[in-house]
């Protein structure tokens, strides 16, 4: 059997409904926050524990519809339908969510941000697990590397729209922008239904993995992969690191979601910057990370993955120390943004396999679902938590507050122990890309 290459062009189109995805969410932290407050004049807490809605709807919404999807068949696919529906339910609700604005009526507005985010809960799941599904097993990694580089156009996408589209002054209209962002999205979907037939491929590819896997077995390799011993307990020394872990990246996810959600809000109270102008220092942070994402496959290639991830963490933690005392905006402070994005890289990148290394011969599943549970947590707590002390102390609260609980991931991370094996330098420069969301 000669070897599989992966199809770049159908991962390029598969991608697409992730880079639907992310451009609005980067739309959605930006500007959301802003309407709530300007339009509506809701207080700081009040506004965070809106913000934080998503993450707590995301918990259960996202189990449920991937769940729902690996269960459906129509001629279209399983994920198909799931995909198409939520897309467009989300970028009618997105033109009514700037109805409600314009109205300024709350009851309209909170009712449509909760049928919003239920419509992007019913596809973000399926979206994601359409590349497995069209993938063949060995060639995954790749082609996530592939989907996470689309999930970063998106983002830069919504953040330069934010940039031409967001007029001055407290209420502009942010119609221009929505219907950017719902172009992009309808856009997107539309010509993933057209170029990918879903059914088909599964098909094809369930085909190809049986063959793989049959192969493998006349080759003596099947039967390492069938002879998997029982989950076993993890040892206590192990634990311990993977409690410090967890803990660590709940620690780092509270102060830069803190961060990313305050951000618009800060720049226009503290550094007085009017309309989508803040937008220029979260490009550079994104842009930032993805070049960095190689690099820092090299660093932890021979540094090891605690190391990196300490390097990150400090070099954000200085980054937000140094955001205390800037009193209005500067140049440097893309230079600062751009270090951020290097750092949150650092992190990503080598935090999820520590993860995987600890539970080895465990349950990955178990302990892949308690990441995220730990990171969404975070991003459940720190809007209410930042957004009280930023209503009821200062702005200035804002970075002192990121510093502080950067500082403390440092050090429990610290305190790691194990998982720390040295990753194996990619063959490909894509698979330096491949980062675990």
């Amino acid at each position: 059997m000669g070897t599989v290459k992966l199809n770049y062009k159908r991962t390029f189109f598969i991608g697409l409904a992730f880079l639907s995805i992310s451009g609005f969410w980067q739309m959605y932290d930006s500007i959301i926050p802003l309407m709530l407050q300007n339009t509506f004049h809701l207080g700081e807490m009040v506004t965070g524990a809106l913000m934080a809605m998503d993450n707590v709807l995301a918990i259960f919404l996202l189990p449920l519809f991937g769940t729902l999807s690996d269960k459906a068949d129509t001629k279209i696919g399983k994920r198909m339908p799931f995909i198409l529906g939520g897309t467009l339910l989300a970028s009618i609700f997105l033109l009514l969510l700037s109805a409600a604005d314009k109205e300024r009526n709350l009851a309209m507005f909170l009712s449509v941000l909760f049928l919003l985010l239920l419509s992007m809960g019913l596809y973000r799941s399926p979206a994601v697990a359409l590349m497995p599904d069209l993938t063949p097993n060995r060639l995954r990694s790749k082609a996530n590397a592939v989907i996470n580089l689309m999930g970063a156009v998106g983002g830069v996408y919504a953040l330069i729209m934010i940039k031409l589209l967001v007029g001055t002054g407290e209420r502009p209209d942010y119609l221009p922008l929505f219907i950017s962002i719902g172009g992009l999205m309808l856009l997107a979907v539309a010509v993933l239904f057209l170029t990918v037939k879903e059914k088909k491929i599964a098909e094809e590819i369930s085909g190809q993995d049986a063959e793989s896997e049959e192969a493998a077995g006349k080759d003596g390799e099947g039967e390492k992969e069938t002879a998997v011993p029982g989950k076993a307990a993890m040892p206590k020394e192990v634990k311990r690191s993977m409690i410090f872990l967890l803990i660590s990246i709940f620690l780092w996810f509270t102060a830069y979601n803190a961060v990313t959600t305050a951000f618009s809000r800060y720049t226009r109270v503290v550094w007085h910057m009017e309309g989508g102008s803040f937008a220029d220092c979260l490009m550079v942070a994104t842009v930032a990370a993805i070049c960095s994402y190689i690099p820092i496959g090299n660093i932890a290639s021979r540094a090891g993955r605690k190391k990196t991830i300490l390097a990150g963490i400090a070099l954000m933690s200085l980054c937000y120390l140094a955001a205390v005392f800037a009193g209005a905006y500067h140049p440097l402070v893309n230079i600062a943004f751009a270090a951020i994005g290097v750092g949150w890289a650092a992190i990503n990148v080598n935090s999820y396999p520590m993860i995987v290394e600890m539970s080895k011969g465990c349950d990955i599943g178990k302990f892949t679902g308690t990441y995220y549970t730990f990171s969404m947590a975070a991003q459940i707590f720190t809007p209410v938590l930042s957004g009280f002390l930023l209503e009821n102390v200062s702005y200035r609260t804002l970075f002192p507050y990121a510093f502080l609980f950067s500082a403390l991931a440092f050090a429990t991370m610290l305190q790691v122990r194990h998982g720390d094996s040295r990753p194996e330098r990619k063959k490909d420069m894509l698979e330096n890309f491949d980062v675990d969301d």
